[in-house]
């Protein structure tokens, strides 16, 4: 029988972090640092997607020692300087993901922000007007992403991190209305062809916590404004425990 390890992943999005927040998101990442062996952030890391906002997270996050992998959220889009705001934190040691897929401790971690359109038969459909192909397009595109990440992946155990949900289950609590921008169940697809450990997603801060895909992956909601919400009592992160056997960790060292 082989040894296995517990790899704990702390998980939190929509930090929205501005100008304004130096001081405040240090003692966060320093716990997170001292409970977890890696970090995943989930998107809306800033507030308007500034460089000035970004360097500031930077700042904030020099407290952690442990390996971050990130997705952007739209929050990071707003002000179309997206690829200066990954660069930074790139230069900060953080991993982003668009995506792409790296390893963390022999686990496999597959990323990409995802994109908006409803669920099941609510999901909005490719037809009519151009703004409306061109919108559906925005969010298979997401998809596609999504699954070549998780195709690339070769670890036991394999995690999806996203900005918005690919299940309807944890968006529920915000007003039904605007639930199609929320997510979309085009995201569930890929992690139906290529199941994970667990899917980790932000953006819907008045949602659900937990929930799961149709083939019983469980699916977090870590917005940052929901844990603080529901979990008043411990620091706004979800930890969740992936095994990984020490051989698997060792010839990936290799």
């Amino acid at each position: 029988m082989s040894l296995q390890e517990k790899i704990r992943f702390a998980a939190v999005g929509d930090l929205h972090c501005t100008k304004e927040s130096a001081g405040t998101l240090r003692s966060l990442f320093a716990q997170a640092n001292e409970s977890a062996d890696a970090l995943l952030l989930c998107g809306d890391l800033t507030d308007y997607g500034l460089p000035e906002e970004t360097n500031v997270l930077a700042e904030e996050l020099s407290v952690v020692r442990i390996p971050i992998v990130a997705v952007l959220g739209n929050h990071d889009f707003e002000s179309g300087m997206q690829e200066e705001v990954s660069r930074i934190l790139t230069a900060a040691g953080v991993r982003v993901l668009d995506g792409e897929a790296c390893e963390v401790h022999g686990v496999g971690i597959a990323g990409v922000k995802g994109f908006a359109g409803g669920y099941g038969r609510g999901a909005l459909g490719p037809w009519g007007e151009g703004p409306i192909k061109q919108f559906v397009n925005e969010a298979i595109q997401e998809a596609l992403k999504l699954e070549s990440a998780l195709a690339k992946l070769r670890t036991a155990q394999r995690i999806a991190l996203l900005h918005y949900s690919p299940i309807v289950g944890t968006v529920q609590g915000e007003p039904l209305e605007i639930f199609p921008f929320l997510g979309t169940s085009r995201l569930e697809d890929p992690l139906i062809r290529y199941p994970v450990s667990v899917v980790f997603h932000g953006h819907a801060h008045r949602g659900y916590p937990e929930g799961k895909t149709a083939n019983n992956i469980p699916v977090y909601n870590v917005a940052k404004p929901l844990l603080q919400r529901t979990f008043p009592d411990r620091p706004p992160f979800h930890i969740f425990e992936v095994p990984v056997s020490l051989e698997e960790q060792m010839e990936r060292a290799l």
